[in-house]
């Protein structure tokens, strides 16, 4: 089949909410593994790769962890996660079941991840809300050192897997960090302010569309479907840019 369009949605604020639960396991991972009690209130979670977010912790407290005790945290992590996401704690954010029913509806379009996540937490995210089968492909935390990187990897496998050029994949996210990651790799992106950035911060690195919430499906699906029945250029066809800010589209 070929494929037209390429969707690469962030997890965390765009999808879903969980509630503070990956500060409260990294905090009782870090208890666990090292006995430091620390609610983790002044470290970055929103839009960065997991890695980094431990190792600003571990440079926070002056710790630094073996490979195999790095293992352990991520484990002594997933088992909090596993636990801390009962029945009733978080939820998917408006229009996003609406929406991934609508992209699995065209045949020629692809729903894939690009979560700074690693791949352990976001199975356990996506399968507390029954979502976990809806994406095919993704690109997580541990495969790359930055959100920048991870995009420009995402990007190209995309290419290298269904053919898509960059400038038809879509970035769907949150926060500052998804759009700039989406214009390093060359790839459009929506910003949706359905997480702690606000619209009007987003509104200003000027993104392909801005929405506050992904409930407006057909306003979605009609830009989408602009862009697959615009020609792509040669040159984005057979070699995708992977990095600097793409122009293409620009609305």
């Amino acid at each position: 089949m070929n494929l037209q369009l390429a969707w690469l949605f962030d997890i965390d604020g765009t999808l879903l909410v969980t509630d503070g639960a990956p500060r409260e396991c990294f905090a009782r991972a870090l208890r666990d593994s090292i006995g430091v009690e620390d609610d983790l209130s002044d470290i970055e979670f929103a839009g960065r790769v997991e890695p980094r977010i431990l190792a600003d912790i571990l440079r926070k407290h002056r710790v630094i962890l073996e490979h195999a005790d790095e293992a352990r945290f991520w484990n002594q992590v997933f088992d909090h996660m596993q636990v801390a996401m009962h029945p009733g704690r978080g939820r998917l954010l408006p229009g996003v079941s609406e929406l991934l029913d609508a992209v699995d509806r065209e045949p020629e379009w692809a729903a894939g991840l690009l979560t700074g996540n690693m791949t352990q937490m976001a199975r356990i995210k996506l399968g507390h809300f029954g979502i976990a089968k809806r994406f095919r492909f993704g690109a997580f935390g541990e495969e790359a050192t930055d959100r920048n990187a991870l995009a420009v990897e995402a990007v190209r496998r995309v290419n290298e897997r269904f053919g898509i050029p960059a400038e038809r994949c879509i970035v769907v996210g949150d926060t500052e960090h998804d759009v700039t990651c989406a214009r390093v790799a060359g790839a459009r992106v929506v910003a949706v302010a359905t997480g702690r950035t606000k619209r009007d911060t987003l509104e200003a690195l000027e993104p392909d569309l801005t929405l506050d919430d992904l409930t407006d499906t057909r306003r979605v699906l009609d830009w989408a479907h602009a862009i697959t029945s615009a020609p792509t250029s040669s040159r984005a066809a057979s070699n995708p840019p992977i990095t600097g800010p793409t122009t293409v589209g620009r609305k």
